[in-house]
C-alpha cells in the first residue's frame, strides 16, 4: 500500500520539529554553561592566583634589594632590626614564595615554566651573593672600619643590582603574560555567555516564529485547499468553469480534488462545442455524456440550426460585397479627379511663387545699393507674406522690410499691392522722406482694397513695416515705421527706435500719420529692420516662442562677425531653435553695416 501523507501525520510533523528544535537549544545551553563553568574554574583556581603569587615574589625582591642596600650603605651592628629582616625574607619568605610559584607553574604553559625556571635560578644566585659576598664580610661594627672589607663587599653589590634589574625584567614580562592570559580567559568566557545570551534570544524568537510559522503552515495546506474545493463548487454553482484546478495530494483531500477535476474537464469538453459551434466550426465532434444528457441534445440541435442560418446569411454577404465593391471604384475615380485638382492648384502657387520672386530685388542689385548687407527672407509656406524692397533715388538708398496681413496665398496678394504702391510711390513724389512715402502708401492701400471710410467700415488687411532712407554721402538715416522697430548697434550698445503703433492700410478712427525719425549715423554703425516671424517662432527644450530679448541679445551677438556670416549664423540659430516643430510665420531681417 502507496504510502499517505495525511493530515494527521502533516500535524504531527509539525510538532515534532517544534519538540526538535527546543531540544537541540536545552543541549546547547548545557553545554555552553559547562565551558563557562571551566573556563571561571581556570580563572578563579590557577590565572588569578598566579598572577598574585608573582607580583608577591616581584615585592620580595623589590624589599631584598632595598634591605640589601641599608645593609651595605647603613654601619650598624649585626642585631640591627633591617639586618634581622633581610635574614627571615631569605630564609623564610623566599622559600615560601618559591615553593607556592613552583606549585602553580605545573599548569602553565611550557614557555611560562621556563620562564619561572630561569627567574629563580637567578633569584637563588642573588641571595646567596648577598648572603656570603655582602652580609657575611659586613657583620659587625668594626667590618665597616675596615676598607679592605668594605671594598670586597662593594663590587658584590654592584653586580647585585645589575642581576636584580635583570629579574624584574624577566618577572615584569611574566606577569604581563599570565595578566594577559587572565584577560584572554576572562574576555573568552564572558563571550559564551554573551552568545549563549544571544543564541538563547535568538532560538526563542526562532521558536516563538517557528511556531507560529509551522501552526500556519499545517493549517494552511489544510484549510487553503478546502476553500479551493469551495471556490469551485460555488463557481460551478453560478454556471461559472474554474480554471484552477485541485494539485495532486496523497491525504483525504487530494481524493476529493481528483473527483472534482474530472466534473470541470467533463464540463469544458461540453463548453467548448459550445463555443466551437457558435464560431461556425459546425464539424466539431460532440457525443452527449448520455441519453439523458438534455444539454447535449440541445447544443446539436442547435449547430443544425445554425448551419442552415449561415448559408442565408453567406448568399447575403456576397449580395452586399458586390455593392461595397462598386462605391470602392466610384470612390477611386473621385480621389483620382481631387489629385489632379490639387496638382494643378500647388502648380499655380509655384507660378505664383516665381513671380513673387521675380519682383523681390536681386541680389546683385541689393549689393549695388547697400554694399555692405544681407537679407534672410523665409517664407513660412510655398508664397509669402512678407517682402523686402530695396530702390535708390538720387543720394538716397531705401530699403523696406514688409510684413503683410497673413501668409501663403493671401499674403502674397498683399505684398504684390504693397511691393508696387512703394515703386510708384517712390517714382512719382518728390518727397525723399519715409513717413511721407509711408501716409501715401497707407492711402493707396486703403483705396486698392476699397476701404469704405465714410460708412465707418474698416478693412483688415494692411501691413507692418520698416522703411529706411539712407545717404551714404552725409552718413544721414530716416526711418519711418509700422509696428516694426529699427534697431542700431553703435560699439556695445543697441539704440531702439519705436514705430508707430497702427499699420499701413487700416484705419481706426481718424487718420493718423506716420513719424520721420532723423538719425546720423557713425562709421561702424550696424542697422537691422525686421518682421515678427524670427521672435514668434516656437522652439527650444520648451517650445517656448524666441522672444524680442533673445532676438536683441541675438543681433548684438552677431553684429560682430563679418555682413554674410552674420546672415548664415542667424539662419542658423532659428533652424536649431525650431527644431521638428513648424514655422509659424514668414522671417525676414534685413542687416546693413556702415
Amino acid at each position: 500500500m502507496a504510502f499517505k501523507f495525511t493530515i494527521g501525520r502533516k500535524i504531527g510533523t509539525g510538532f515534532g520539529i517544534l519538540l526538535i528544535l527546543t531540544l537541540i537549544a536545552f543541549i546547547f545551553t548545557i553545554v555552553t554553561i559547562k565551558k563557562s563553568k571551566q573556563q571561571t574554574d581556570s580563572v578563579v583556581g590557577q590565572v588569578t592566583p598566579s598572577v598574585s603569587a608573582l607580583k608577591e615574589y616581584n615585592f620580595i625582591l623589590q624589599k631584598s634589594q632595598t634591605l640589601i642596600s641599608k645593609w651595605f650603605f647603613n654601619q650598624t651592628s649585626n642585631d640591627d632590626a633591617s639586618k634581622t629582616e633581610l635574614r627571615t625574607l631569605i630564609s623564610r619568605d623566599y622559600p615560601s614564595i618559591k615553593s607556592k610559584i613552583g606549585e602553580l607553574s605545573t599548569d602553565w604553559t611550557k614557555d611560562e615554566r621556563e620562564k619561572v625556571k630561569s627567574i629563580i635560578f637567578f633569584s637563588d644566585g642573588l641571595f646567596k651573593l648577598y648572603q656570603e659576598e655582602i652580609m657575611t664580610p659586613l657583620n659587625s661594627w668594626e667590618s665597616y672600619q675596615d676598607p679592605s672589607i668594605k671594598l670586597v663587599a662593594t663590587i658584590p653589590f654592584e653586580d647585585s643590582q645589575e642581576k636584580i634589574r635583570i629579574l624584574y625584567t624577566q618577572l615584569n614580562e611574566l606577569i604581563t603574560q599570565k595578566e594577559l592570559n587572565a584577560e584572554e580567559t576572562t574576555d573568552q568566557m564572558f563571550q559564551s555567555f554573551d552568545f549563549l545570551d544571544q543564541f538563547v534570544k535568538a532560538l526563542g524568537i526562532s521558536l516563538f516564529f517557528g511556531g507560529i510559522l509551522i501552526a500556519f503552515l499545517t493549517t494552511r495546506s489544510i484549510t487553503k485547499p478546502i476553500q479551493q474545493l469551495k471556490k469551485m463548487l460555488l463557481s460551478m454553482g453560478l454556471g461559472i468553469l474554474p480554471k484552477e484546478r485541485i494539485n495532486y495530494r496523497t491525504d483525504e483531500i487530494g481524493e476529493m480534488g481528483i473527483a472534482l477535476n474530472s466534473l470541470v474537464e467533463s464540463m469544458e469538453s461540453t463548453t467548448e462545442f459550445a463555443k466551437q459551434t457558435g464560431k461556425g466550426n459546425f464539424d466539431a465532434y460532440y457525443k452527449p455524456l448520455s441519453k439523458d444528457d438534455s444539454l447535449g441534445h440541445a447544443l446539436l440541435k442547435m449547430r443544425n440550426d445554425l448551419s442552415e442560418n449561415e448559408r442565408v446569411l453567406e448568399q447575403k454577404v456576397i449580395e452586399r460585397t458586390e455593392q461595397v465593391v462598386k462605391q470602392k471604384e466610384e470612390i477611386e475615380v473621385k480621389t483620382k479627379e481631387l489629385e489632379i485638382l490639387f496638382k494643378q492648384v500647388t502648380d499655380s502657387i509655384h507660378y505664383a511663387k516665381r513671380i513673387q520672386e521675380a519682383i523681390l530685388p536681386p541680389n546683385n542689385l541689393v549689393k549695388k545699393f547697400l554694399p555692405e548687407s544681407f537679407v534672410l527672407y523665409k517664407p513660412k509656406d510655398i508664397v509669402s507674406g512678407d517682402f523686402y524692397w530695396i530702390d535708390q533715388k538720387g543720394d538716397w538708398s531705401y530699403f523696406a522690410a514688409v510684413d503683410c496681413t497673413g501668409h501663403g496665398v493671401p499674403g502674397a496678394f498683399m505684398s504684390i499691392v504693397g511691393y508696387n504702391l512703394l515703386k510708384d510711390i517712390l517714382k512719382n513724389t518728390e518727397s525723399m522722406e519715409p513717413s511721407i512715402i509711408m501716409d501715401k502708401m497707407n492711402d493707396g492701400v486703403a483705396h486698392t482694397l476699397h476701404t469704405n471710410t465714410t460708412s465707418g467700415k474698416q478693412t483688415k488687411d494692411g501691413m507692418d513695416m520698416a522703411l529706411c532712407a539712407l545717404n551714404y554721402q552725409t552718413l544721414e538715416l530716416q526711418y519711418s515705421g509700422a509696428f516694426n522697430p529699427l534697431y542700431i548697434i553703435r560699439g556695445e550698445e543697441l539704440i531702439q527706435y519705436k514705430a508707430n503703433k497702427f499699420p499701413v492700410g487700416m484705419f481706426i478712427g481718424d487718420k493718423q500719420n506716420f513719424t520721420n525719425h532723423r538719425i546720423q549715423l557713425q562709421k561702424g554703425d550696424r542697422i537691422y529692420i525686421f518682421s515678427d516671424g524670427y521672435a514668434d517662432q516656437f522652439g527650444g527644450p520648451k517650445g517656448k516662442k524666441f522672444m524680442a530679448g533673445n532676438f536683441r541679445q541675438l543681433l548684438m551677438d552677431v553684429s560682430k562677425l563679418p555682413i554674410e556670416k552674420q546672415k548664415t549664423t542667424l539662419n542658423q540659430t532659428i533652424e536649431e531653435w525650431r527644431g521638428n516643430l513648424e514655422q509659424v510665420d514668414d522671417i525676414l531681417i534685413i542687416g546693413v553695416t556702415i
